[in-house]
């Protein structure tokens, strides 16, 4: 009997150590992401203006501040980011190429 005792408990354990995420605050951590990384592509984008950053120093500008964005905001999130978000990915790459513009 203490097996099987045991074994419910171990399965319930499992159960319990399951994170679970609420759409809602999820989808509102995202959008703080969004709006982080569209608000410091713009001013990235101003500062590259004023130093006079084309071409790929301009291109190499944008990625460097798009990494301290995600050091940043993985510091904001204490670097437990399972906490609050559902995967690394989220954080680092969601958003990284959107704020960039193509011309010809």
């Amino acid at each position: 009997m203490a097996g099987h005792n045991e074994s419910e408990k171990k399965s319930s354990d499992a159960v319990n150590d399951l994170q679970t995420f609420r759409a809602e605050n999820l989808q509102s951590n995202m959008k703080v992401i969004y709006y982080s990384r569209t608000f410091l592509s713009i001013i990235g984008g101003v500062i590259a203006g004023i130093l006079g950053f084309t071409g790929l120093t301009g291109f190499v500008f944008y990625f460097l501040v798009m990494a301290i964005t995600s050091v940043a905001l993985i510091a904001k999130a204490k670097f437990s980011i399972h906490t609050y978000f559902d995967s690394w990915n989220r954080v680092v790459f969601d958003g990284f190429l959107g704020g960039l513009l193509w011309q010809n």
